[in-house]
């Protein structure tokens, strides 16, 4: 983080599920996410793509980030994850086992010092 010159409580946001953007809800899945910013994020720019992984279980859907990748450079570590303000991503049950129904597509992203 420290080559990025961001510090744990930096943000920004992103649209959660690239494949899924500007929707009043979206349904994710455990596994695997393509995000990408909306708003610069330190030296990251908007359209940065963010690779991390999500978890459907328990009351919130919790999205930590581990990679970025800006439009025009190599791939970078980074620690993030993605919350709606101070809360979780509150989530509705999903369709099948392992998925869930967030009400909006965009959530802010917060830089980490670790995960938790």
């Amino acid at each position: 983080m420290k080559i990025l010159q961001l510090r744990p409580g930096d943000s920004s946001t992103a649209e959660i599920d690239a494949n899924q953007t500007s929707q009043q809800s979206i349904i994710v899945n455990d596994g695997p996410v393509e995000s990408y910013l909306t708003e610069d994020l330190g030296p990251l720019s908007p359209v940065t793509r963010l690779y991390g992984q999500i978890w459907t279980g328990g009351p919130n859907v919790v999205i930590r980030y581990y990679e970025a990748r800006p439009p025009d450079g190599e791939p970078l570590p980074i620690c993030a994850v993605a919350r709606l303000g101070r809360g979780g991503l509150l989530k509705r049950p999903g369709p099948r086992p392992g998925s869930a129904v967030l009400e909006f597509s965009r959530a802010g992203i917060y830089i980490v010092d670790a995960f938790r």
